[in-house]
Parts: C-alpha cells; sequence; structure tokens
C-alpha cells in the first residue's frame, strides 16, 4: 500500500489499522532542540480520544502515546521521532457477520478490488477514522513547530445535520464536546444527535479552520500551491468530501471587482482570497472550510451485496459515532498543521539559500 507519507522537508509516515495492535507515526526532518514530551502530545490525542461524549462510540481508548526516538532529555534531535498508539480497547466479533459483505458508503469494495481481496475487515482496517490518530500525534509535532514562529491554527464545527452556527466565538469552542464557536446552535446540535441516533442514522457537518500568524511567501505557484497541499492533506482525510478556501465556491457566484482584495499602503483591505493568491500566502489569515460526511456505519436497514454478488440487506452493529464530528476537528487541525510546518521549512531553507535569517515584511 502506497500514500503513506506526506511531506517534502516535514515528512510523515503513519501506520496500523483500527483492531491491529497499534496505530503510530515516523516523522522525519523536525528541526533539533524543540521542547517535545509525550505529554505535550497527549494533550493533543485527548481532544479526539473515543467515547467521551454524547453521539460518539463506546469503545474506550485512552490513546496514550509513546516516543519511541527522536527526542531526548525532553529535546528533539533532529533524527526521526517514532510515536505509538497501542490499541487497548478492540472488540472484532460484530464484523465477523459481515466479512463477506460490502458496507454501503464505506471502503470495502474499493478495497477489496484494489487489494485483491486482502483487507482487513475488522472496523475498516486503514480505512477507518481510527487511523486518524497517527496524523494527531504528527500534527501535535508540526504543532510545536510552527508556535516557535507565532503560527496558531483553529478548527471549529460551524454546521452538523443541516444546523449552521451563526456565531464565530472562539473563546467557548473548547467548552462544549463538537468545538461549536455558538452555544444555541451547539444545543440545537445536540438535539438533532440524539434525534438521528434513535433512528439508527448519522450525520455529517462543514468545520472551518482559521490559521493566524502565517507569514507570506509560503507555498509553490504551480504544482504545490499552498491552498493544493491544504486541499489534499485535508481531502486524505477518510470523511472529508469538500474543501473550499477563502470565498470558495462563492467566488464563482462573484464579479471581479467583488472578489478581489483592494490593497493599500498598510496592507490588504479584506481577504477574499482566503490568505492565498497564486498559490502563495499573502499573510493574511487563511480560513478554509471542510464539508464532513456522514459516517456510513449505520443501524439503519441498507441493501447491498456480499462477495458473491448476492443481494442482501444490511445493519450494522459495532461501536460506531454518529457523525465524525467532533473528533475530525483535530484530525483537520493537525493536517493543517503538517502542511504549514512542511511549507514553512521549504520556505526557511529558501530563504536560507539567499542568505536571508527572517521572513522579509512589506506592510
Amino acid at each position: 500500500m502506497g500514500g503513506n507519507t506526506w511531506g517534502r522537508l516535514f515528512r510523515v509516515t503513519t501506520f496500523g489499522e483500527s483492531h491491529g495492535r497499534a496505530l503510530g507515526a515516523v516523522i522525519d526532518g523536525c528541526p533539533p532542540g524543540l521542547t517535545l514530551n509525550e505529554a505535550y502530545i497527549q494533550e493533543e490525542l485527548e481532544k479526539r480520544r473515543p467515547g467521551k461524549a454524547l453521539g460518539e462510540t463506546p469503545r474506550k481508548e485512552k490513546d496514550k502515546v509513546e516516543i519511541l526516538s527522536g527526542v531526548f532529555e525532553g529535546f528533539t534531535t533532529g533524527t526521526p521521532i517514532a510515536l505509538v498508539i497501542y490499541n487497548m480497547d478492540v472488540s472484532s466479533s460484530a464484523y465477523e457477520k459481515i466479512r463477506e459483505v460490502f458496507r454501503p458508503g464505506h471502503g470495502d469494495f474499493t478495497y477489496y478490488i484494489k487489494y485483491g481481496g486482502f483487507r482487513d475487515y475488522r472496523g475498516g482496517g486503514r480505512s477507518s477514522g481510527r487511523e486518524t490518530v497517527a496524523r494527531v500525534a504528527a500534527g501535535a509535532v508540526a504543532k510545536r513547530i510552527l508556535e516557535e514562529y507565532h503560527i496558531e491554527v483553529t478548527a471549529y464545527t460551524i454546521a452538523l445535520g443541516g444546523i449552521e452556527a451563526k456565531k464565530r466565538n472562539l473563546e467557548i469552542i473548547y467548552q462544549n464536546h463538537l468545538f461549536c464557536p455558538d452555544l444555541e446552535a451547539y444545543q440545537k446540535m445536540c438535539e438533532k444527535i440524539e434525534e438521528v441516533k434513535k433512528e439508527g442514522d448519522s450525520l455529517g457537518g462543514v468545520v472551518e479552520v482559521l490559521v493566524k500568524g502565517v507569514p507570506a511567501g509560503l507555498g509553490e505557484p504551480v504544482f504545490d500551491k499552498l491552498e493544493a497541499d491544504l486541499g489534499k492533506a485535508l481531502l486524505s482525510i477518510g470523511a472529508v468530501k469538500g474543501f473550499e478556501i477563502g470565498e470558495g465556491f462563492r467566488a464563482s457566484y462573484l464579479k471581479g471587482s467583488e472578489n478581489n482584495d483592494p490593497i493599500s499602503s498598510e496592507g490588504f483591505l479584506k481577504n477574499s482570497a482566503g490568505g492565498v493568491l497564486a498559490g502563495i500566502s499573502t499573510g493574511q489569515d487563511l480560513i478554509m472550510r471542510v464539508a464532513v460526511k456522514p459516517i456510513p456505519s449505520i443501524r439503519k436497514p441498507q441493501k447491498t451485496i456480499n462477495l458473491h454478488k448476492e443481494e442482501v440487506e444490511i445493519s450494522i452493529e459495532g461501536r460506531h459515532d454518529i457523525s465524525a464530528i467532533p473528533r475530525i476537528v483535530p484530525v483537520i487541525s493537525a493536517m493543517v498543521r503538517i502542511v504549514l510546518a512542511d511549507h514553512l521549512l521549504r520556505q526557511l531553507s529558501n530563504l536560507a539559500f539567499q542568505k536571508r535569517l527572517k521572513f522579509p515584511e512589506f506592510f
């Protein structure tokens, strides 16, 4: 299986399956001399840990991370950082009776075709949302790099099950389990989750990401545009089906005079571009959104086929979330951090080549 590594200078390789012994990540390219310990990484993992709140899987995983290499006496050494998280609460029995059945909306069929039938059917194996725990661990290391340059990534839920947040009070997103910036919308979302849970169904939503402190100049102008890499990284998350930055799809309805961001002697006057022009950061805030599909594993009966092409009806048991939100929110933050850490190190390398030791300032 290819495609398990991300990045040029900050390289992340993840491994592991939902019901395997462990999951983890190997990070190559992290600069030496940064303070880092397991407690720091654990803080990020706690944000996506399963089984903590309403509508989430009852699977109880501690998601305790162990640093195997690359950190010595509390500092990164510049060598590969290996992180491992052991699975402690695995129950595969519910998957035995559907091992030969393709779950609608899931990766069962495509994995079966691609790998000639050699797939781990337990919880979806590598296609499970459980895979993302390794991304969050690696994203914590990326966060540590970004902190040195005062770059802050914040992700939050702005829609769930058709209910939209009207406010953007980011001070309250860690005070509710959905990371919602609007408490009134949060209450309605919780009610919706309870309603859909009784129906044996699931919900999708929208997550917005705000990045502050990004210097101008990150991103490459052609194939490695900053928004292209952000889009690819976020779309690599299993439940994500859409990505937009700045005005996004709304820009297609605007005139150029409405969409363009005027510039004054003191800087940009607005930010329709979402902080990126020609694939390179402008120095403004990055603002993007991702569409998250409903969890495909549901109790509600669905039509499908088995390996013998026989039509069957399936009702999926086991331990599943009602929505990928909220646990996908820290995963989204992690992937944005990983992309930005990689592009930051690329630009620092470029500046060093130009014999400039800091980012140029214009405004």
